[in-house]
C-alpha cells in the first residue's frame, strides 16, 4: 500500500511500519504530504543526521521553512557541536532521552499555535543504543504529550524490527497501526 493512499488525520497518533529499504522513502512520503496539509514537520531523527536528512528533502523538492528537526546522530557522530542552524535542535545522542525530551516539549511548546506533526525517525535506529524498556516509556511519554498538545504523531519503524513485546506496548500508546507493505 502506498503511503500516499493512506488518510492521516488530524490530531491522530500513528505507529507506520515498513520495509527496511523503504523507510526513507516513507520518511519522505509522510513529510510531503504533511506539508500539502499545511502541517509544520517536527522530524526526530535517530536515523540519519541534519544534513543528509536536509539534503534528501531538499532533493526531493520539501522546502525547509516548515520543518524542524530534533538530530541525535550529529553530535554523537561528530564527537563535537554542530554549528548552530535555525530549524534543528541538536541532541547529545540518541540515548540522552531526557535531552531529547527536553528538546521536543521545547519545540511543541514554542509553536502550539501552529498544526504541527511530530514523525519519528525511526523507533529501531533509537533502539541500538536504549533498551525497549526505555523506549517504551520514552515513547509513551511522547505520546501522552502529543494528546494533550491535540498534535498529530507517526511513528516510523522496520515492520519486523521489534519485538513483539515492544510491538503491543506501541500499539497501545497509538490510534492507529498502519504496514505500509501489506495490500489493502
Amino acid at each position: 500500500m502506498a503511503i500516499s493512499r493512506i488518510e492521516i488525520k488530524d490530531k491522530t497518533l500513528y505507529l507506520i511500519m515498513a520495509s527496511a529499504s523503504r523507510l526513507r522513502e516513507e520518511n519522505i512520503e509522510l513529510v510531503q504530504m504533511m506539508l500539502k496539509r499545511d502541517y509544520y514537520v517536527l522530524v526526530v531523527s535517530a536515523n540519519q543526521p541534519y544534513e543528509i536528512l536536509k539534503q534528501n528533502y531538499e532533493r526531493n523538492g520539501i522546502p525547509m521553512e516548515k520543518i524542524f528537526v530534533v538530530d541525535t546522530v550529529t553530535k554523537y557522530a561528530m564527537g563535537q557541536d554542530h554549528t548552530p542552524v535555525p530549524n534543528c535542535r541538536f541532541v547529545s545522542n540518541p540515548s540522552d532521552l531526557t535531552g531529547l525530551g527536553i528538546a521536543i516539549t521545547d519545540l511543541l511548546s514554542s509553536n502550539k499555535e501552529k498544526k504541527i506533526t511530530l514523525l519519528f525517525d525511526s523507533i529501531n535506529a533509537i533502539l541500538i543504543y536504549i533498551s525497549s524498556q526505555n523506549i517504551t516509556r520514552f515513547i509513551h511519554f511522547v505520546t501522552n504529550k502529543l494528546r494533550l498538545m491535540n498534535f498529530s504523531g507517526i511513528f516510523l519503524s522496520v515492520e519486523k524490527g521489534l519485538d513483539p513485546d515492544l510491538l503491543i506496548q506501541l500499539t497501545t500508546f497509538v490510534d492507529q497501526v498502519i504496514d505500509v507493505d501489506v495490500e489493502g
